[in-house]
């Protein structure tokens, strides 16, 4: 019989780091039934029958959050043999306040105290036995980055959940609480068992409208609520909050003692500097310059020149060595096709649909690596909570929290993560506008776009990579100044309360993991939904209608093609852009299939005819179908336009709406035609000089588009009205 232990405790404890140190590879992801947030299990380590929950990270057993009421389902409905309850040595106090909670499920409970290292760095110290003993539970030593303890932690949490005996609540609230809770369990009767009895009756006493609709036989517990209410003169929430918080100050000062010369941390050091007003904004700037530069300009386009040139153009030798020719990709399929005398159709749906196709993203992948391994650092040593701390005072500024600025930063990796992760908001205007706003932020799978384009017309300038991120900032708070003003997004948004973690230097098999799950994410993708639109385009592009009959055609014919002629129709839509082009056009919407999928496109179009010796012929195509001006339309207007069919799924789920799911869509794709409009018919004025219709309406819509910024608001002139009338009145 299977052991199931759930980890359980504050957002930045340590919780995901010791879920990962405790399973390594044996975790399985997914979503919990019916709802959109990451659900993680793992086998224990050397034991196959004990299952690791790792629950989201929550602050309370009182869900105001998706987050909170998952947690909270799943410790009350599944009811897991034992808790590891994960508290950060650094913020006990605060802490606490979960762990209270928790003790009152009647669940076997161990506490493990986590970032214990920086604790004595600061001088402070915890008696481990003492705090036990206040608590009523066992309490352990860990750190989950060093891997220290957690072993211990694990094994002692493995034997508890076999004994099955639970954490005594020993903190005892003031006799007229407890009366009230007695009281209530009474009511309760058979419909709770008896260990779980005093948690439903003290969130019943907190009017825990969840727990009420849960238990909505039980009795009418008003006359004890309004006894408690009267003799306190406070409502009862309050009242149980505040006796919480009494007993774990009294819990702490009996086992904690605290550094009397409160010294700077080495973090609050560092966060003089990266989170300083002045200085914040442009070191942000700065460090993504950096990922990005790095990433596609340098050591990311050396990776992927071997890749595309190597592994899926004409081979490479081993360590430069001459003798050691490992042949490429394209050459053994081609080579193992031929040698088992495959049919010319069979071979082209191969060569030219499937290698070509998927080969061209694949080859990108290295610079997808180099890009994860920055993201993934940078989160792991608690610089990016500072980024979300940075924005808020921005997002602010055009009606956003810095909660908004979470799901984005998810983004970054792939679109619909980050999409369901603008659940945490609970303000409805600004989660729809989150969600409509967050796939602006150039994902994983249009950075082998951004590589191509940078790669291909822009000679690796490396100004490219770079710009196409900020464009996509620059798209989000454009947005969110421009729909703020109107009444569907009208208000005050969300307040924003997020801890800062203390920096660390993270740990090369966490960085790796992380970066690895979203290149393995990526490449799955790859091998599926990108293989299956490649064989379909290779259909396309190969048959048409030549002198009145349907068959394949030469390659001298693909002008003919269904393909094409799919695109000569979508084509002139695009022609105001600078790429009318029935190539382009249809690139481009492929991409709503995938974004990999506009090089994968390409990689089919124009690596039709044979490739040349050196690999440059596809890039030097793409470079002579178009001008530079008309490149960069074309790379914004991938990245700000509808997402890929993943993600519109998602947009979908969370906007639970089809009315607000096409409006959302809707917006994205005017938005992205609008810019890319723009950049191209000004860029070819001054590059050009070239000035006609195109270029009056680009004037005339960026002219609309800076009244729809600068125009105030509406709401804040009726406020400025009623303040006026208040002040005359008095």
């Amino acid at each position: 019989m299977s052991v199931k232990i759930a980890l359980a405790g504050n957002p930045n404890c340590g919780k995901t780091t010791l879920f990962n140190a405790l399973t390594g590879s044996n975790q399985f992801v997914g979503n919990w039934p019916g709802v959109t947030v990451e659900k993680k299990e793992g086998k224990l380590k050397g034991h196959k029958d004990v299952v690791i929950m790792d629950l989201p990270g929550i602050y309370s057993l009182s869900p105001y959050t998706l987050e909170e009421v998952v947690a909270r389902n799943y410790l009350i409905g599944e009811r897991p043999d034992a808790i590891i309850n994960i508290v950060d040595g650094t913020n006990i106090e605060r802490n606490l306040y979960l762990s209270t909670q928790i003790m009152e499920l009647g669940i076997p409970v161990i506490m493990a105290i986590n970032m214990m290292d920086l604790l004595e760095k600061s001088g402070e110290k915890i008696d481990i036995a003492k705090l036990g003993k206040d608590l009523g539970c066992e309490v352990v030593e860990i750190s989950a980055l060093k891997g220290t303890g957690i072993k211990k932690a694990a094994e002692k949490a493995v034997a508890l959940a076999q004994s099955k005996k639970s954490a005594e609540v020993v903190h005892s609230f003031d006799k007229k609480v407890e009366d009230a809770i007695d009281a209530v369990k009474v009511m309760l009767g058979s419909q709770v068992p008896e260990e779980q009895k005093r948690f439903f009756a003290i969130k019943l006493l907190e009017r825990d409208d969840k727990i009420v609709e849960q238990l909505n036989t039980v009795p009418d517990v008003s006359n004890e609520i309004k006894a408690l209410e009267d003799a306190f003169d406070d409502d009862t929430e309050s009242i149980i909050t505040n006796e919480r918080y009494v007993y774990i100050s009294s819990v702490v000062a009996d086992s904690c003692k605290k550094n009397g010369a409160k010294k700077l941390t080495t973090s609050d050091k560092i966060d003089r500097i990266v989170t300083n007003r002045w200085l914040a904004l442009p070191i942000f700037a700065v460090v993504m310059f950096i990922v990005y530069y790095v990433s596609v300009s340098t050591v990311g386009d050396w990776a992927t020149t071997w890749a595309n040139d190597g592994v899926f153009g004409d081979g490479w030798h081993l360590f430069g060595i001459k003798s050691l020719f490992i042949p490429s990709v394209p050459s053994i399929v081609e080579g193992a096709l031929n040698a088992v005398g495959c049919a010319d159709w069979l071979s082209g749906l191969i060569l030219d649909g499937i290698v070509a196709g998927v080969g061209a993203v694949l080859g990108f992948v290295p610079q997808m690596l180099v890009l994860f391994i920055f993201l993934a650092f940078l989160e792991s040593c608690g610089y990016m909570a500072r980024v979300a701390f940075i924005m808020d005072r921005i997002f602010r500024k055009f009606g956003l929290s810095g909660k908004s600025f979470i799901p984005m930063l998810i983004g970054t990796g792939c679109g619909v993560p980050g999409v369901m992760a603008s659940r945490t908001i609970e303000n409805d205007r600004d989660r729809k506008m989150t969600i409509m706003t967050t796939t602006f932020i150039p994902c994983g799978a249009k950075l082998p776009i951004i590589a191509l384009i940078a790669g291909a017309l822009f000679n690796g300038a490396w100004w490219v990579a770079p710009s196409a991120y900020f464009v996509g900032i620059a798209a989000i708070i454009c947005s969110g100044i421009i729909l703020k003003k109107t009444k569907m997004f009208a208000g005050e948004p969300a307040p924003f309360v997020m801890e800062l973690p203390a920096y660390h230097m993270p740990t090369v098999s966490n960085v790796l993991r992380s970066m690895w799950e979203r290149a393995w994410s990526f490449i799955k993708k790859a091998g599926t939904i990108i293989l299956l639109s490649t064989i379909i385009l290779w259909f396309l592009m190969n048959f048409g209608w030549v002198d009145g009959s349907f068959g394949m055609l030469e390659a001298e014919q693909l002008n003919d093609s269904i393909l094409a002629a799919i695109g000569n129709v979508i084509a002139p839509i695009f022609a105001p852009l600078g790429w009318g082009d029935w190539k382009m056009a249809v690139a481009a919407v492929s991409g709503l299939i995938a974004k990999e999928n506009v090089v994968g496109t390409f990689g089919i179009l124009f690596g039709f005819a044979e490739v040349a010796e050196d690999g440059s012929e596809f890039w030097g195509q793409l470079a002579n179908s178009l001008p530079a001006v008309a490149a960069y339309s074309f790379l914004v207007f991938n990245l700000l336009c509808a997402p890929c069919f993943a993600a519109m799924g998602a947009i979908k789920r969370e906007m639970n709406n089809i009315k607000w799911f096409f409006f959302a869509i809707g917006y994205q794709c005017l938005l992205a035609y609008v810019v890319g409009l723009c950049i191209y018919q000004v860029g070819t004025l001054i590059t050009a000089g070239t000035f006609g219709i195109g270029t009056v309406v680009a004037f005339v819509l960026i002219i609309g588009f800076i009244y729809l910024l600068f125009r105030p608001y509406k709401e804040s002139n009726t406020l400025n009205v009623n303040v006026k009338s208040i002040a005359k009145a008095k």
